[in-house]
């Protein structure tokens, strides 16, 4: 072996056999005999095919040697058959030696594939951050290079064992892939798995890909493996902070609490300084923007929505939550807005001649914090752009990076969209609660027959404005009308369909119908109504569905004759604080179009109360209507209190500081 030949070895001294132009060994080395065990007694004169490890080894043999028949020098890998009948991968160079003309032979030389791989690629696969394997046809282990070693206990495995002899935690599918890519040769690439470790150390994620190595006579010898530590991967953190985003970002549908989210969660992760600014179209209710002062060189463009800082007290920033934003008509900000296009400034240019000399606030700000990086992303969301996010580097050193400016628009559409949802939420709260207070009566009467007093308590702002009313009717004949009813939903829909139902009682009360029979009809009334607007593409009857109390009081005898369409019972309390719930029955929601009620009479003598009430009063998710009904009756003990302050006290008692779940609608009665 030539000084060259050994050195690329690594000082192994390869297998040496001799093979004629037959595919007979003639010549065997004690190397040979040290690597497959055939001393040259058992495998000189023997046709080289026992030396393969295959079924067809005479036919591999022959096609094998007709294909490099003509050629000096060939090498490649080969699945050698050990004498005890296990494989060897070697890795087999062939030199012509032709003994005659007319008699070529072949000198090959054989060197185990994992002493190669340690030798002459030894600088690459060691100091390589992916961990490589070798394994044969039977999935065995046959080399490993460091970097695969020292994340054994994520991968326990040494050289020799199977992959069957580790217990499989969650890579069952990896091993399926790999038996079907010796049959099809189809590589597994990037696939992502999540390892623990036996050591007590972090879980981990790993990028995965396997192989097949083919021999030189083109069938598959086995797999290479490759997997590569991604845990703390700069593209794996940036996609794990966008699904972070996605949770933190847009938890209420309140626009400044959901731009506040934005600037917090984009401080420290991306920028030392982060605003979001809103145009005025996003906050209406805070007033139109150009009835503000301008100048030549300072324009009203924003109202800060959200602002977060590193630094305690917000040094950075010239304008607090809610104020309005000046900015120069001719600078970055105002050009994003125009263009819907970022504004990205690695460096941030400060020099004379920029828009910052007709700003000198922001500019004694950036030279005061050190601001020396800056992206400025537009808010846009269907079509619409509702502002701008401005992201700024004081500390951190690093200028931004296009990765950074594609983070942030990224960060920022995410956020659009539940800016956008939460400016629609709360432009139709506003005037479904505006068409609401429009539609529940300014001022009630009762006649000569009672005195009233009433509350309407709108449901927390996550749940949205619903549909409960409250009237008060006063009657020929001392007689006075009292109804409190509930749609179904909330929203715009549900409080016109309250007023619809209001103006529906109000017709059917002057036409003097029992309170049975005024719900009857009302119930037809909704049935035809639920039908056209089905037909139309409107609501659904479901949807429209009411429940109902209607009572009639006459003084003239003290009764009071009750209906209701599913809803709860009145409460009726005496002058002496005696409470009770007379047994109204419930009958069905308005809009089924079932039409049978059922009313009862109580007597009521003077300076007795008659509390109607919506079941957003009484029910909540922590307590049942009974509950309620025993809390509502503590809350009337002492009917001798003004109307007024006895709505308040109940209301206190009832809702207390916590918000409530569902609108509230309250209307008590005392007679005279």
């Amino acid at each position: 072996m030539t000084a060259s030949e050994d050195a690329a070895t690594g000082g192994h001294v390869p297998a040496a056999a001799v093979v004629d132009a037959d595919g007979t060994v003639t010549g065997w080395s004690q190397a040979a005999e040290q690597l497959l065990g055939y001393t040259p007694a058992e495998i000189v004169s023997r046709s080289a095919a026992v030396l393969l490890r295959s079924p067809d080894a005479a036919e591999r043999l022959a096609a094998w040697m007709e294909r490099v028949t003509g050629r000096d020098e060939w090498s490649g890998l080969v699945e050698a058959r050990h004498r005890d009948g296990r494989g060897v991968m070697v890795h087999l160079r062939g030199c012509r030696a032709d003994a005659t003309e007319d008699a070529p032979q072949w000198v090959l030389l054989a060197t185990p594939v994992g002493e190669v791989a340690t030798s002459v690629l030894e600088p690459l696969v060691n100091r390589s951050p992916v961990a490589m394997c070798l394994l044969d046809r039977d999935l065995r282990y046959i080399w490993l290079n460091e970097t695969a070693e020292s994340v054994s206990d994520y991968f326990p495995r040494y050289v020799g064992s199977r992959v069957d002899d580790w217990p499989k935690d969650g890579i069952e599918h990896l091993i399926t892939a790999g038996r079907r890519l010796l049959e099809d040769g189809v590589p597994v690439i990037d696939r992502e798995i999540r390892r623990r470790s036996t050591a007590g150390r972090e879980d981990r994620t790993f990028s995965m890909s396997i192989f097949r190595l083919d021999g030189v006579d083109g069938e598959p010898l086995g797999l290479v493996s490759m997997a590569m530590d991604i845990t703390h991967s700069r593209a794996r953190q940036r996609l794990a902070m966008l699904a972070d985003a996605s949770a933190r970002i847009g938890t209420t549908l309140d626009v400044m609490k959901t731009a506040q989210e934005l600037a917090e969660f984009a401080v420290p992760a991306l920028a030392d300084y982060v605003t979001v600014d809103l145009a005025e179209s996003v906050l209406p209710e805070e007033g139109p923007l150009q009835r503000l002062a301008a100048t030549d060189d300072s324009i009203p463009a924003f109202r800060r929505a959200g602002v977060a800082s590193i630094h305690p007290g917000l040094p950075e920033s010239l304008w607090r939550r809610g104020e309005v934003v000046y900015v120069p008509p001719e600078s970055p900000f105002t050009a994003v807005l125009a263009s819907g296009r970022s504004h990205f400034e690695p460096k941030l240019d400060t020099s004379h001649g920029t828009w910052l000399d007709v700003d000198p606030g922001r500019s004694k700000i950036i030279h005061d914090t050190g601001m020396h990086s800056l992206i400025i992303v537009p808010l846009r969301a269907r079509g619409e752009i509702l502002g701008i996010t401005v992201f700024v580097r004081t500390d951190n050193a690093t200028p931004f990076a296009e990765d950074d400016l594609t983070l942030a628009e990224q960060l920022v559409a995410r956020a659009a969209l539940s800016l956008d949802n939460a400016r629609r939420y709360t432009r139709e709260h506003h005037a479904a609660l505006a068409l609401q207070r429009h539609l529940l009566p300014r001022t009630l009467s009762g006649g000569g027959a009672v005195e009233v007093a009433s509350r309407y308590l709108p449901s927390d702002v996550h749940n949205g404005v619903g549909g409960d009313w409250f009237d008060t009717i006063p009657l020929p004949g001392s007689r006075v009308a009292l109804v409190v009813g509930d749609v179904t939903g909330h929203g715009i829909n549900a409080a016109a369909t309250m007023g619809r139902l209001r103006t529906a009682v109000r017709t059917l009360a002057h036409m003097d119908m029992s309170p049975a029979d005024l719900l009857a009809h009302l119930d037809n009334l909704v049935l035809r109504l639920n039908e056209q607007d089905t037909g139309a593409g409107g609501l659904s009857a479901a949807e429209m569905g009411a429940t109902c109390l209607y009572a009639v009081y006459d003084q003239a005898d003290g009764r009071c004759t009750l209906a209701a369409a599913g809803h709860p019972p009145p409460a009726v309390v005496t002058p002496d604080g005696a409470v009770t719930f007379p047994p109204v029955p419930a009958g069905t929601p308005i809009g089924l179009g079932l039409a049978s009620y059922e009313a009862i009479d109580v007597e009521l003598g003077p300076g007795s109360l008659l509390v109607l009430y919506s079941d957003g009063l009484i029910e909540t998710r922590h307590a049942d209507i009974d509950e309620g009904m025993a809390r509502l009756r503590t809350a009337l003990s002492n009917p001798a209190l003004p109307l007024e302050l006895l709505c308040d006290a109940v209301i206190d008692t009832m809702v207390n500081d916590a918000s409530s779940e569902d609108d509230i609608a309250l209307l008590v009665a005392r007679t005279l």
